[in-house]
């Protein structure tokens, strides 16, 4: 009988399940009230006092403000609450222990599902590279008002490279419901896409572009005959082919050429470039008023615009003669961006 009863016990508590510990709190309270009252020790068990005493006692806090006055009371005490109280206790403590451990293992591998929205998605993983691109997303991040959570999603056998800045999920393909779920493809609301082979960021692409056709989307590619296969399917997918070698002819004739367009990108070297959609409670402007408004006041210069509803037809250094309308967007070239823009500064340089 004892045999059995120890297995019993050892297999309960070897596989530490919360039941078990709730089991034995419970004996352990239950068991300890009654000695107690077998011990006549009055002052010890009456509920509120006893609860109290209990969890003072066998966590060896002991403030000793209630004690045992009877000699088997001092006993029951000394050699059984105290003892298994300990036991306990600690057992209560490893489970806990054990379990955050358990969920930060969980977070840091990826194998969480989130809760996030309007969230930026990064989808797949190029080692040092996407340590960059995500480094400029979390400074681009901190110079707007919005806090958007920035999500890294790979396939790639890795833990969370800047856990204390980001959001983390792995999956097993980028084009499963169940995975990509995991990372809210269906709230993000811009997704971009860079993985080491274009054939997988073109399914990747399909896939983002069916789940959420609303969001943002920008895919990486080195072979920029795929671009526009790409975007005769997805015309929402701004496709973004790598531009080294157009650098190197360009530095050729231009020399600094590289230099000047790596400093309008990156947003801790000088000037950069930025965005801003024009209000839809502002009358029509005229490019040469915004590209005056905007050099004197905030010493910024505008490079281009685009429709509301042309977003990825960009017009580089357009006419002055030509209007913006609300929801249009600039582009400019500024030290910082301009979060708080007085648009009235706008319209006062259309009177003039």
């Amino acid at each position: 009988m004892f045999p059995k009863l120890r297995r019993l016990l050892v297999k309960a508590f070897s596989e530490m399940r919360w039941y078990s510990i709730v089991l034995a709190l419970l004996f352990y309270g239950v068991s300890s009230w009654v000695l107690l009252f077998l011990a006549d020790e009055q002052a010890l068990t009456k509920p509120v006092d006893f609860i109290y005493w209990l969890m003072v006692t066998g966590s060896t806090v002991g403030y000793g403000d209630f004690s045992p006055s009877t000699v088997s009371g001092k006993y029951i005490v000394s050699f059984y609450i105290i003892p298994l109280g300990l036991s306990i206790f600690g057992l209560v403590l490893g489970r806990i222990a054990a379990w955050v451990s358990e969920q930060w293992q969980k977070g840091a591998k990826g194998l969480k599902s989130l809760h996030v929205d309007n969230h930026i998605l990064v989808l797949g993983w190029n080692g040092p590279r996407t340590i960059r691109l995500l480094e400029l997303l979390i400074r681009e991040r901190d110079s707007i008002e919005d806090d958007p959570a920035i999500v890294l999603c790979v396939r790639a056998d890795i833990v969370n490279p800047l856990p204390d800045q980001i959001e983390f999920v792995k999956v097993t393909t980028f084009s499963n419901d169940a995975d990509m779920d995991k990372a809210c493809i269906a709230n993000a609301s811009v997704v971009l896409m860079d993985n080491p082979e274009d054939d997988l960021t073109m399914t990747t692409a399909l896939y983002c572009s069916q789940r959420n056709p609303n969001a943002q989307m920008i895919a990486y590619f080195n072979d920029e005959s795929l671009v526009n296969l790409l975007q005769k399917h997805c015309p929402n997918v701004e496709c973004t082919p790598s531009v080294a070698v157009e650098m190197l002819a360009k530095s050729a004739f231009d020399p600094g050429s590289s230099v000047l367009h790596h400093d309008l990108l990156d947003v801790n070297m000088g000037q950069a470039q930025y965005s801003v959609s024009i209000p839809e409670d502002i009358r029509p402007l005229q490019v040469k008023n915004i590209f005056q408004a905007l050099k004197i006041n905030y010493q910024a210069t505008l490079i281009g615009m685009a429709r509301k509803n042309e977003k990825l037809n960009i017009q580089v250094n357009p006419d002055l003669d030509n209007t913006l309308y609300p929801g249009d967007k600039i582009y400019y070239i500024a030290h910082q961006r301009i979060n708080k823009i007085q648009w009235e500064k706008f319209l006062e340089a259309d009177n003039v």
